[in-house]
């Protein structure tokens, strides 16, 4: 089983650490690593059992350790002994402010960056801009008891990427900042770029278990296909292939007896609005004439399970741990709200636990146990279909009036509206660390077994 050992630094011998005796030292031990940066160094065992790991003054400057109390863990490879793991979280949207440097999302990566002494790395935030390639080091910015500090450090271990948009993802420069550190310096790269829904769906549809769980869904490519889905489900959805955050999901209503057409979705002034139309074409000349409909989608509507009569869907959250094995992190319940076409909180939906949906214990554990296992099933073959390395997948799941489950999307950099309920902080906590805990794992294996990440 791994550890993490406290910190200290010492005025040692030149170069020298000193790690828990439990730890083995090879024989042949003779460099010193953290980071990206490897140095010759004296490593011995701590005298007295001590439990903690002494690091010479000297060392730590020349390694560029932060002077920063939080426990790390070792690995041993060849003739190296590894500190860390340091790691590089990678996003955009920098400002000059001490106070809040990465802008609005300051607070979020406050959070995250505050859970690395119960994990064991060390996290730090970076852009482009704090790259210095001549020396390979970076100007991170780490938060500390006193807020927000810039400390110059190696490159790190492993790279967790949050950029905030796809617009930013798809920046040539930032690609070609991606590219270089992964294949120049093998640094595994993980969380790498936003889903896009028809090619997770095409993908997901190869797998015959999951196949059935996948809504009819398709680009628009005519009206007849709309029809033909209309005729057969009742009501379809039409969403941005792109889209996020609900935004732009229309859901149209076909009522057989008086053979017209409903439209619900939400205005630009965030109003949820029900229109009727006589005909396919008039709601589409009404509400999609200044879009392009060949980036929208067309998903099979489903009759979900619903509380107060309002329809409700579930958001899951699956991390890597540090074994990394996939773990459900988190499970809330989303209730539309008054004629809303999404159950997003943003028009007008609520956020509730299982039991305050669900009031029999074995009602919950039923319903916990089918999403759970639903999740990992989804979370291993998403991962199998797609490159690179994924960390963490927000999932949006119902449940129809039969009791099977539905995925409508999976998201790669999952919102995180559902922690703002009272009883779901614990999860907030858990994704946090698990999404740092995962760059354990990475980091071990990139030491000791390269070929198995970079393939």
């Amino acid at each position: 089983m791994r550890r993490h050992y406290p910190i200290e630094f010492i005025n040692g011998p030149v170069n020298s650490l000193f790690i828990p005796s439990e730890v083995e030292i090879p024989s042949n031990l003779k460099r010193v690593s953290f980071g990206t940066l490897s140095i010759d160094a004296t490593c011995l065992s701590q005298p007295n059992g001590r439990k903690v790991i002494s690091i010479s003054k000297d060392l730590k400057e020349n390694l560029k350790i932060p002077d920063v109390k939080v426990p790390l863990h070792l690995f041993i490879d060849d003739q190296t002994i590894y500190i860390g793991p340091l790691v590089g979280i990678f996003t955009s949207g920098f400002t000059p402010f001490a106070m809040r440097p990465i802008g609005e999302r300051s607070i979020f990566f406050s959070k995250l960056l505050s859970v690395k002494k119960s994990v064991g790395a060390l996290p730090f935030v970076f852009g482009e801009q704090h790259i210095n390639w001549e020396t390979g080091t970076i100007k991170g910015f780490f938060y500390l008891d006193n807020g927000w500090e810039t400390i110059e450090v190696p490159f790190p271990n492993v790279i967790y990427d949050r950029l905030p948009n796809r617009r930013s993802e798809k920046k040539a420069e930032l690609n070609k900042i991606k590219q270089r550190l992964q294949s120049e310096y093998l640094i595994p790269w993980y969380n790498p770029g936003f889903f896009n829904k028809l090619d997770i769906n095409d993908r997901l549809l190869q797998d015959a278990r999951i196949a059935i769980h996948l809504p009819e869904t398709h680009q628009f490519s005519s009206f007849s296909m709309i029809e033909r889905m209309l005729s057969q489900y009742g009501h379809v959805y039409i969403k941005p292939i792109n889209g996020s955050l609900g935004l732009g999901i229309h859901q149209i209503i076909y009522d057989r007896e008086s053979n017209e057409y409903y439209c619900r979705y939400r205005d630009s002034n965030g109003e949820n609005k029900l229109r009727k139309y006589s005909s396919l074409e008039a709601l589409f000349n009404h509400t999609f004439k200044n879009r392009r409909l060949t980036n929208m989608l067309v998903q099979q509507g489903i009759h979900l399970i619903r509380l107060d009569k309002k329809p409700v869907d579930f958001r899951i959250h699956t991390n890597k741990d540090s074994n990394g094995e996939w773990k459900v992190t988190a499970i809330a319940a989303k209730v539309a709200g008054p004629g809303s076409v999404t159950t997003h909180v943003k028009s007008g939906g609520c956020i509730k636990t299982i039991p305050e949906l669900f009031p029999s214990k074995e009602e919950q554990e039923a319903i916990i146990q089918k999403l759970t296992n639903s999740a990992l099933r989804f979370s291993a073959a998403l991962e199998e279909q797609l490159e690179g390395i994924i960390g963490e997948i927000g999932f949006d799941m119902g449940i129809d009036r039969q009791g099977h489950v539905w995925l409508f999307e999976a998201n790669s950099k999952p919102g995180r509206s559902i922690f703002k309920h009272p009883h779901l902080k614990e999860f907030d906590l858990l994704t946090r660390k698990l999404s740092l805990a995962f760059s354990i794992f990475l980091t071990e294996r990139a030491i000791k077994t390269p070929g198995e990440i970079f393939k």
